[in-house]
């Protein structure tokens, strides 16, 4: 089926997903010469990207399903993120250089707000199948293109991941097309769901009787504990950790970036860094789940957050047993910095105004009470007056006031 049949024929109330997608395109692109790529990721971050992303491991199934056909029809199959990201793309070679003129590229994006109505940015906005034929995209770039595309769902949560686009002249949206594309998109969605279960299953058996604990307190990076195991952290991997350990119900990649960089940075820096350590994890094999949409973590406990329930509870003993001194002392991210000032803050409140003597002289072992001339008074004023513990403490008070 030629492009200008597939429009008359189902142009009216059948074609309403391309008048839609044209009014939100407006919105976005005043005029239709305006509309072209807004963005591709430099090779480097596609790389890193596209190595994490969840769907790099049904990647040889969708390319034996679709690719071989693709290059015997003359279209090339895209694969493409949750947000039009095109991340990979293989097929006939002519077509491919000739669709590169209008930056259909790997790790260009292609969304609705990038480049209008096209196959792969209009499945995502609608979330259903669509074609869309040559003179129906809305940039003039693309009109002499045709493509199929389906978004590709989690399995679990039935959002979608990605999408999988054939592109190319009228083959693209020929009768077989669509069949073609939905079958490969049910299989890759089979895949995940298996290797899911999988992965659970894998994390089931290597999970430590107990949950396994980040420690973070007077420590310049984090400590991961499971039973007899241990595993150092980059800093940055337990800055993430600790913020979404705080926040349960999970944080967007705006939320966990504004928390952990003090200037803007790109969403594909976050999206590393996430990468990295979700291997880490998976590496340590304790059970705990780095999740996304929103971004959380499961099976991970917190010395720090033990430190502050003890605090709320009165238990001002057990709080100095969890707690080990500042959180992540080195540590430069704004929400990090939060967090170590309250906890500080807290505890010393806690300590000098209500606990033991005894309690508070352990506080006072700490580096950050070292100077804390208040504190030491208080713990000179409350030791009975024979007590071999007042000799140090003056000593130390005298030292601290110069007298």
């Amino acid at each position: 089926m030629r492009a200008e049949q597939l429009t008359r024929s189902e142009h009216g109330a059948s074609r309403s997903v391309v008048e839609d997608s044209w009014k939100r395109s407006f919105q976005a692109h005043p005029r239709r010469e305006d509309a072209a790529v807004s963005s591709v990721l430099a090779s480097d971050d596609l790389h890193s990207y596209r190595e994490g992303h969840v769907l790099a491991p049904v990647m040889p199934l969708i390319s034996e399903l679709l690719v071989r056909a693709a290059a015997e029809t003359g279209t090339v199959v895209a694969v493409g993120d949750e947000r039009g990201r095109l991340l990979w793309i293989d097929g006939d070679s002519s077509v491919r250089r000739r669709a590169e003129r209008m930056a259909f590229l790997e790790g260009a994006d292609w969304s609705e707000n990038s480049i209008g109505t096209s196959a792969p940015g209009t499945a995502l906005a609608t979330g259903g199948a669509v074609q869309i034929a040559g003179p129906e995209h809305f940039s003039p770039l693309v009109e002499d293109f045709s493509c199929t595309a389906v978004p590709i769902r989690d399995p679990n949560s039935g959002e979608p991941i990605g999408v999988v686009d054939l592109t190319g002249g009228d083959e693209a949206v020929a009768s077989y097309a669509l069949p073609l594309v939905r079958a490969a998109v049910a299989a890759a969605e089979e895949r995940l769901r298996t290797h899911a279960a999988a992965a659970r299953r894998s994390r089931r058996a290597a999970s430590c009787v107990a949950p396994a604990v980040l420690s973070v307190t007077g420590r310049d990076h984090g400590v991961l504990r499971c039973g007899e195991r241990t595993l150092g952290l980059l800093v940055r991997h337990s800055e993430i950790l600790l913020l979404l350990a705080g926040n349960p119900r999970g944080l967007s990649a705006d939320e966990l970036a504004d928390r952990l960089y003090d200037q803007p940075v790109p969403a594909v820096t976050l999206r590393a860094e996430l990468v990295r350590l979700r291997k880490v994890l998976d590496g340590f094999g304790a059970g705990v789940v780095l999740a996304s949409r929103p971004y959380r973590v499961e099976g991970l406990e917190v010395d720090s957050m033990h430190a502050l329930a003890q605090l709320e509870r009165g238990s001002h003993r057990l709080a100095l047993n969890s707690y080990g001194g500042q959180i992540l002392p080195r540590s430069e991210a704004p929400a990090i910095a939060e967090l170590r000032d309250e906890l500080s803050a807290t505890l010393r409140e806690a300590v000098v105004a209500s606990a033991g003597v005894d309690v508070l002289m352990s506080y006072l072992q700490l580096p950050e009470a070292a100077d804390d001339a208040e504190a030491w008074q208080t713990a000179l004023r409350l030791l009975p007056p024979r007590s071999p513990k007042r000799a140090p403490v003056v000593a130390h008070l005298e030292r601290l006031l110069g007298a």
